[in-house]
């Protein structure tokens, strides 16, 4: 099953370091993009924002829990641009799938060991 995927995360996040370490392992081709360093075009959130909902927000973030009222009330691909890390991560795209975070359901889908 595994092959060539591409993860959208952030290169400082425990998280999808151990996702990327255990896609490996299992045989997936992994091409990392740090949406800080290289920020996703306003287009490629929307597509997100269509595939995810609200989901992609990560609301227990501590960027976040460091945004006023004002700025959580933004619609989401605005939000997406200006605080990238805001993001739930890791999204991973493999093929027509398109994945959200590191959840057993996730690694089960991509043939990693829970």
């Amino acid at each position: 099953m595994a092959g060539t995927l591409r993860m959208l995360g952030l290169a400082h996040c425990s998280t999808c370091q151990k996702a990327q370490a255990a896609l490996q392992d299992a045989g997936w081709t992994v091409t990392f993009r740090d949406v800080k360093d290289e920020p996703l075009s306003e287009d490629e959130r929307r597509t997100l924002v269509e595939a995810f909902g609200d989901r992609l927000v990560n609301r227990a973030s501590l960027t976040w829990r460091a945004m006023s009222e004002e700025e959580r009330a933004a619609d989401a691909v605005a939000m997406l641009g200006e605080r990238p890390s805001v993001m739930k991560r890791p999204v991973i795209l493999a093929g027509d799938q398109r994945l959200l975070g590191w959840t057993a359901t996730v690694k089960r889908a991509m043939g990693v060991p829970a």
